[in-house]
């Protein structure tokens, strides 16, 4: 990898997201060597994916290059690259670009799409936690509104126009409402000869009730607003396949669509060396104690989505959000300091600063430690946090402008199809 040899000790993180990117820069200005490995050479704003998807933003204004926030620190390596394994006993991660020697590891890998072992789902359906994978859901969504406009089986029209989101926490409830605002304001413009009234939304939940981790009133404003967009709610629906044109449930319950994305879930992206059960628990995290330690390993750590920590208030880890990952991530680089001064290093508490989600044009549901409101007021504060924890100035103008473009005018600039992508139907066989 060509990293130079140094006399401080050599920090490998690997992943660039919340996590990785906190860690990195607590450890800034210190006398360690810390490389970065991602096989992304930018970090992804996760939380505002879907509006690129639905063409409320273009790609470079949530993603920002790790080499800008992290390039003045002296002694920060970064290296374009997919680690394949980690070899504990010999202290090494083994990558596509070669191996390297680490005197401490933190995996801040992150999490992956969980398909529950339902491979039909997994070959047909569309997920949305990359950025490319944001621009093929985009391609997608506007070329099958032209091949609606081609065909002359009404049946096979309806298809391409209906949407199936399946999961309600908040990635599915704001896809929900941003293509139910797409279908309102956007598509008869756009599409004058095409009976855009056919287009449906429809958003299934396995549970009998949507943003599950919400409070029961963010859940139950999130679901009107949702239903006064023209959102069809469907609780207590487990899907249980997708064929590529038409999703069962375990029901009656049939829908046949063009576009099915998978938001019901995701699970650690754990790495090979220590995705064995002596070192993941359920949902493939990777388990640590309360200093983010791997199991049984003295110098291997993990933080964020991947980390694992159960304690007593949290008996199933930590929720897979951005405030955990930055939290750990931050406490983690300051214990990394102590633990090479031979001082005590601090336990990770979670501080709960909140959820929360966007329903659509002044519409959002706020829940704060001791205070929760929904509606207009919840919409700007949204916007503001969202804001805030971008970074980089640029990127935080260019989603402002853009916001302010697409509330005064109704419109959403960026449905364009950079790529075509189309999603080859593939057989359970």
């Amino acid at each position: 990898m060509n990293i130079p040899k140094s006399s401080f000790p050599r920090i490998i993180i690997i992943g660039g997201g919340f996590a990785g990117i906190a860690l990195a820069k607590k450890l800034s200005k210190q006398e360690v060597q810390v490389v970065l490995l991602d096989k992304h050479n930018y970090h992804t704003f996760q939380p505002l994916l879907y509006q690129v998807s639905t063409g409320g933003l273009e790609p470079d204004s949530i993603a920002y290059p790790i080499r800008k926030v992290l390039g003045d620190f002296p002694n920060f390596f970064f290296r374009l690259a997919d680690v394949s394994e980690i070899n504990t006993e010999k202290n090494k991660v083994i990558s596509n670009i070669g191996e390297l020697k680490y005197d401490y590891l933190v995996v801040a890998s992150g999490s992956k799409t969980n398909y529950f072992g339902n491979t039909s789902i997994e070959a047909n359906s569309m997920e949305m936690k990359t950025v490319p994978q944001s621009l093929n859901l985009r391609s997608l969504i506007l070329e099958n509104f032209e091949d609606a406009l081609l065909t002359s089986d009404l049946n096979e029209r309806i298809a391409l126009m209906n949407f199936v989101i399946v999961g309600a926490g908040p990635t599915g409830v704001e896809l929900a409402g941003a293509l139910a605002e797409i279908k309102k304001g956007i598509l008869p413009k756009d599409y004058p000869d095409l009976d855009t009234r056919l287009a449906q939304i429809n958003l299934v939940q396995s549970g009998d009730k949507i943003l599950k981790e919400m409070s029961p009133q963010a859940s139950q404003k999130a679901e009107d607003f949702l239903e006064k967009l023209g959102v069809h709610v469907w609780k207590n629906v487990r899907v249980t396949g997708y064929d590529g044109k038409t999703v069962t449930t375990n029901s009656d319950l049939t829908f046949d669509a063009a576009t099915v994305v998978w938001a019901a879930g995701v699970k650690g992206a754990a790495i090979k060396g220590l995705d064995s059960d002596q070192f993941v628990s359920r949902g493939n995290r990777i388990m640590v104690n309360e200093f983010n330690q791997v199991k049984g390993l003295n110098n291997v750590f993990a933080v964020g989505d991947v980390a694992q920590m159960e304690t007593e208030n949290t008996p199933h880890g930590h929720p897979m959000m951005a405030q955990p990952a930055i939290q750990q991530g931050r406490l983690l680089g300051d214990n990394l300091l102590k633990m090479l001064e031979n001082k005590p290093m601090k336990p990770f508490t979670y501080k709960d600063k909140g959820s929360m989600a966007t329903v659509g044009r002044n519409k959002a549901v706020v829940d704060l430690p001791n205070f929760k409101f929904q509606g207009v007021f919840a919409w700007f504060v949204w916007m503001f946090v969202h804001l805030f924890f971008l970074i980089g100035f640029r990127n935080r103008m260019i989603v402002f402008i853009n916001w302010v473009y697409n509330y005064i005018r109704f419109d959403r600039e960026a449905r364009l199809i950079i790529r075509p992508f189309k999603k080859e139907i593939k057989s359970n066989s």
